[in-house]
């Protein structure tokens, strides 16, 4: 006789329902788990055989074959315990065979026969509702999975009240979402003295998801304003907030349940390696790039990442999803994120001040700002200059606009964004539209054309950099709750693609 139940195998962020076949057959004991298993899968024999124990129960003394079907597709991580477990209890007759069948199944056993926490419980939730079978997790995964609404989500604490349940000795109640994850204080945009052009291009940003260089000497305050960014964004809809959670569940990064509608906000360190930055290792999973997706990518001391891992951003930034291939694993993740980057003028920082320049100045500015690739600069849409700013304005300066008053602004705008684009599913923000949507929503009228026309020139930009002007002055036009892309909103997107002048 062949028990089977069922559990999942993570693909990027799609969970492929696998078939967990278990035979018993006479022969001598032996407990083998074939179809492509890992370490950890493997290892599962020996936490079984001790869950069991616990529970008073003793491995049949015959030969058990698991096999996890697909028997080509990898199988990783220690969720795979719960189903063999269960799938060797159906085969003994302690679990009615019928009642496992239809659930899927995922959890790592104690050795005590506790339940412990796995990652990508809220994705095995969807593929369960999508293959009409309820789930069971862990006890505290139940609250995450249980966001999915669409499927019953039962989350026992231990082996043996999983047990219980499906014999209905003692039914669980069903799991229930966790409070949504309350959003952290966030340092106000009217601490910032100054640097008004500097606000107004991160209000830009946020308005239309618009990438953002600022170049500037150390302690201007381009860390300061980025930190800020945050706080002036919209929050997430709840489709967003679902696909970004599903992200952070297969990371491990969901606690208690919650789920939180504030867009992610990652700066890793400019010493992350590639795989860290866009996914991979051994079992491919997400990077920064997609830890970010639906929020903000903030790459501090931008030209002392590696060149490698520069250049590895061109494909995502275009098309707003990665693919991580391995030899073992070919996956693909969403990362659709706003970039922020942040960069000295030079190696020094000290560019502009003549007094406090190195010898190397003016030519050091142009080496180390060639760093950054010409393909990978014009993929922004805004490139500032944030200069130092006085002491006496940080003493005297006028207090600036709040977070709140520019939120408020941003959230306007992005509800503009939302109307117009509501016939077009792909579209959610400015930085999207291309193609025939970009001519028939953000074309200018005749005056900003002519003058768009006559910056590309005079400035030799390509394509895509023509294209990103029309898309920026379309977010300035929303700003200004304009219904046409009029040429004052033009000027001001091609002032945001002037060149840098080394120690100009």
């Amino acid at each position: 006789m062949v028990t089977i139940a069922y559990s999942v195998a993570f693909e990027g962020v799609e969970a492929r329902l696998v078939e967990v076949q278990c035979s018993v057959a006479a022969g001598l004991p032996a407990f083998h788990i074939v179809g492509l298993p890992d370490k950890s899968v493997s290892e599962a024999r020996e936490r079984i055989r001790a869950a069991f124990a616990a529970m008073s129960v003793a491995l049949p003394s015959r030969r058990i074959t698991v096999n996890l079907s697909p028997a080509d597709l990898p199988k990783e991580g220690s969720h795979f315990d719960l189903p063999i477990a269960l799938a060797i209890l159906a085969a003994v007759e302690l679990v009615p065979a019928e009642e496992l069948e239809r659930v899927v199944s995922l959890g790592e056993l104690a050795l005590d026969g506790r339940l412990a926490p796995v990652s990508g419980a809220l994705p095995a939730a969807m593929a369960a509702a999508e293959d009409d079978r309820s789930l069971i997790c862990p006890a505290a995964c139940g609250a995450e999975a249980a966001w999915t609404q669409a499927v019953p989500v039962f989350a026992p604490p231990t082996l043996r009240d999983a047990v219980n349940h499906l014999t209905g000795r003692a039914p669980l109640a069903r799991a229930h979402p966790g409070e949504v994850a309350a959003a952290p204080p966030t340092a106000d945009l009217a601490e910032v003295k100054g640097q008004e052009r500097a606000r107004r291009a991160l209000e830009i940003a946020a308005a239309g998801r618009h990438h953002l260089l600022m170049v500037g000497p150390p302690g201007a305050g381009k860390s300061m304003l980025a930190a800020r960014l945050p706080g002036i964004l919209p929050p997430l809809t709840p489709a967003e907030a679902l696909e970004t959670s599903m992200i952070h569940s297969l990371a491990g990064m969901l606690t208690g349940g919650g789920i939180s509608r504030r867009a992610p906000f990652r700066d890793p360190h400019h010493g992350a390696s590639m795989p860290a930055m866009v996914g991979g290792g051994r079992a491919a999973r997400p990077g920064e790039i997609s830890l970010a997706h639906n929020g903000v990518l903030f790459l501090d001391e931008f030209p002392e990442f590696s060149r490698q891992v520069l250049e590895t951003l061109r494909q995502p930034i275009e098309t707003g999803e990665v693919a991580v291939a391995r030899a073992n694993a070919h996956v693909r993740y969403p990362c659709r994120f706003l970039l922020i980057a942040a960069a000295n003028p030079c190696r020094c920082g000290h560019l502009s001040q003549p007094a406090r320049a190195c010898p190397r100045a003016p030519g050091c500015g142009a080496d180390y700002l060639g760093r950054i690739s010409g393909p990978l600069m014009d993929r922004f849409d805004l490139r500032i200059e944030v200069p130092a700013v006085a002491l006496a304005d940080l003493q005297t300066g006028a207090v600036g606009e709040s977070s709140a008053t520019v939120a408020a602004r941003i959230a306007d705008a992005r509800e503009l964004q939302a109307r117009r684009y509501a016939g077009h599913p792909q579209l959610r923000t400015n930085a999207d539209i291309s193609g025939k949507a970009l001519e028939e929503l953000a074309t200018p009228d005749s005056e900003g054309q002519e003058l768009a026309l006559r910056a590309a020139e005079r400035l030799q930009l390509t394509a895509r950099g023509y294209h990103r002007i029309l898309k920026t002055a379309r977010t300035i036009a929303d700003l200004d709750h304009s219904p046409q892309v009029r040429a004052p909103h033009v000027a001001e997107a091609v002032s945001y693609r002037l060149p840098f002048v080394p120690g100009g």
